[in-house]
């Protein structure tokens, strides 16, 4: 039986807390439209995409009205698309961007990832050409996210991939300046990237996955710390018990949203990502919650620790609550999309070298981060690196999000509005690694691959 005192709770978690449903991601493969003539190809896709997809947004919407749940973003992953163009040889990869913008408009969704390599040993024929169009495809796209996939623990580190990634993240800055430099917000550079994450940019739908399938992300930043908040005395211990058990409830609703939608669009149903995401509105923030625990700012020693608890409390809490926990799962740390992450940047308590100790513990790595406009290629590239080889040694997910804010310096505001939010440009260390970048080659694989 329901108990009263869960429902009003829930209620006030939604009214008051900023819970919602992040995400519906539809997965969609398109292994089955590979086709030597690109046109056909592009038709294939965009048919398939309409006929899988044609009613997500819509049932999203029946879901959130029938529930009184909050569901925020409609969206769908497809298979990294270097896979479909490398079967096109010597054509434009931009094509297939433009056909999944297309689709993405038609449906309603308000983004589409999977404009994706994935070269963490080596580049296969549709790999590289792919690459180089992502700052065409990004600046002519509106609802296109892209990433790649650079590095594995199984694999080591292609290091000649992140050299290119530099290289790119530069030149879509340059190709969106009319935009805000808002290309680069959309471009993802992975180490051990999951084949099931719903959280853009970077989603793709991974080979392993099913034909189509339903994954739902949840958020709730701001319940978290308003349950924290509750209890201003608790040791450690108790801190955890209830973060673990604050996951467990917006989980719960997670995975009642994704049957849901699974059940409704007879589609299966695949994961449960419980990572909390921030947004940029008041409250909904992890840096607040990290504060919420003692730090004085965010940033402060501490903070990793502080961070370390968080995320294994989110998921021992997340786990318990679905039958399929997948993608990310446990706490986002971008500066951009999150009012305590901005405040504590624009106050000097965080830089970017603190942020890297972060990602050691939490779900992903250097997120939405503005950076001077004249930052080289070559340092980029080193962030890049850093981040692999953390997530590479320590066997999770890295990742790195950065905007070089064109004529901006340390100090400067970027602001992307909506979603994005803004965010202060944060100095980065102009010393290069322009050597060690050329060296090329691949990174070998730890000895914590060698679990076979």
């Amino acid at each position: 039986m329901i108990d009263t005192h869960d429902i009003l709770e829930t209620v006030q978690m939604i009214d008051n807390e900023n819970l919602d449903i992040r995400t519906i991601t539809m997965g969609i493969s398109l292994l089955d439209c590979i086709d030597s003539d690109p046109d056909r190809a592009c038709d294939k896709i965009y048919d398939k995409i309409c006929r899988y997809a044609g009613k997500l947004v819509q049932t999203g919407e029946d879901i959130s009205k029938d529930y009184g749940i909050p569901i925020i973003n409609k969206r769908i992953s497809v298979t990294p698309i270097a896979m479909i163009a490398g079967a096109c040889p010597g054509r434009d990869p931009v094509r297939f961007a433009k056909t999944l913008d297309r689709a993405a408009k038609e449906v309603g969704v308000d983004l589409i990832g999977g404009y994706s390599a994935l070269v963490q040993k080596g580049f296969a024929p549709g790999d590289y050409a792919l690459i180089e169009s992502i700052p065409q495809a990004l600046a002519e796209t509106e609802r296109v996210c892209s990433s790649v996939n650079v590095g594995t623990t199984k694999a080591g580190i292609n290091m000649d991939a992140v050299k290119k990634m530099g290289q790119i993240v530069v030149r879509t800055s340059k190709a969106t300046a009319d935009q805000g430099c808002i290309g680069p917000s959309k471009l993802v550079i992975f180490c051990n990237a999951p084949e099931d994450n719903p959280f853009m940019a970077g989603a793709f739908h991974g080979t392993g996955e099913p034909d189509c399938v339903i994954n739902v992300g949840v958020s709730g930043p701001g319940v978290v710390r308003a349950a924290l908040h509750k209890c201003p005395d608790s040791d450690l211990s108790e801190v955890a018990d209830i973060i673990k058990k604050t996951a467990f409830k917006i989980t719960r609703m997670g995975q009642l949203v994704a049957q849901e939608a699974s059940r409704r669009l007879c589609v299966p149903f695949g994961i449960v990502d419980l990572s909390l995401a921030p947004t940029p509105a008041v409250g909904d923030s992890v840096a607040y919650i990290l504060e919420e625990m003692g730090l004085e700012s965010c940033g402060a020693h501490g903070t990793t620790a502080c961070l370390a608890l968080l995320n294994d409390a989110v998921k021992k809490g997340g786990i318990m609550a679905s039958s399929h926990v997948g993608g990310l799962s446990g706490a986002f740390i971008p500066v951009s999309e999150d009012a305590g992450m901005i405040n504590a940047a624009k106050c000097g308590s965080l830089s970017i070298t603190k942020l890297e100790a972060m990602t050691c513990v939490c779900s992903v790595g250097l997120d939405m981060i503005a950076i001077p406009g004249d930052t080289s290629a070559d340092i980029i590239s080193g962030i890049i690196a850093d981040e692999a080889a953390i997530g590479m040694v320590n066997l999770k997910t890295t990742a790195v999000r950065v905007i070089p804010a064109l004529g901006k310096k340390a100090g400067d505001d970027l602001n992307f509005g909506g979603l994005f939010g803004h965010s202060p440009v944060m100095e980065v260390n102009p010393w290069s690694p322009k050597k060690f970048i050329d060296r090329g080659g691949r990174l070998p694989a730890p000895m914590q691959s060698l679990k076979n």
